[in-house]
């Protein structure tokens, strides 16, 4: 992941609706050319680190994944670790959350990280209730990998769209994500697709949790960059990358440089 003063900042590649999707329109090699184009700008811009997002393929299903979506992002992953050797680290969303199809693809195309929106406890979605599976999701990783080997799982407090379905204390639900369900870092967002975080929140999660990676989710900008900085240890953007906010359009390299050029101030 790139860092700037050890803030770690990951750009997002929103993908295109997959094949097989209620919006596709375009084949699998339009869509890998997308990825590939969007990670060069993220390369170029001084972003070395990057997560792959079927944020095309909505509405979301609750549960698992088509097959081909696990095969099609790990296709992708191999292909950006490939292009981009030693440039550019890579994680894997499998949206809504599917941690399963997300190890799998992570597994066979060698990315860091896997981000999980509901690891613990359950919450409502849009999709409806979700529920979260730490105890499988840490047993097929430790299967795949072994015992302490293999992507490092980041999973959402309170995530973004979703409301808590049972305990709502951020504190809490950090401690449980952290150390019950087997964590290795936390990500706090704003309500929705490009909201700002609450710094409150993202503190009180900081205090209850202090010793792992704990990243902002949604909403960061060149003019919040800075307040976030000195509470968490890294970013996943998207939305700010976009020209007017367009998820499918171009990554912006200009945007990019602007933004690490603030983290590093």
């Amino acid at each position: 992941m790139d860092k700037s003063n050890d803030f770690a900042l990951t750009g997002v590649l929103h993908l295109p609706p997959l094949p097989g999707s209620p919006m596709a329109s375009q084949g699998f090699e339009s869509v890998l050319h997308h990825a590939l184009r969007d990670a060069e700008a993220l390369v170029n811009g001084g972003i070395n680190s990057c997560i792959i997002e079927n944020i095309g393929d909505a509405p979301f299903r609750r549960g698992s994944t088509d097959p081909h979506v696990t095969a099609m992002l790990a296709v992708i992953g191999r292909e950006l670790r490939t292009r981009f050797a030693d440039s550019l680290t890579v994680g894997i969303n499998v949206l809504r959350n599917d941690a399963s199809a997300a190890l799998g693809a992570a597994v066979a195309c060698g990315a860091d990280f896997i981000r999980v929106n509901v690891l613990v406890g359950a919450a409502w979605t849009d999709q409806g209730l979700i529920q979260g599976d730490a105890a499988n999701v840490t047993r097929y990783r430790k299967a795949l990998c072994g015992a302490g080997k293999g992507p490092k799982i980041m999973a959402d407090v309170k995530v973004k769209h979703a409301v808590p379905a049972g305990e709502t204390d951020i504190s809490i639900l950090a401690k449980e994500t952290a150390q019950r369900g087997g964590a290795d870092g936390l990500i706090v967002t704003g309500s929705r697709t490009g909201s700002p975080v609450d710094l409150q929140e993202l503190t009180l999660v900081r205090g209850a949790v202090p010793n792992i990676p704990l990243w902002v989710g949604s909403g960061v900008t060149t003019d919040n960059i800075s307040e976030i900085k000195g509470v968490s240890t890294g970013a996943i953007v998207g939305t700010w990358l976009h020209h007017d906010g367009d998820l499918l359009a171009p990554i912006d390299k200009d945007r990019v440089h602007l933004l690490v050029e603030a983290a590093r101030s």
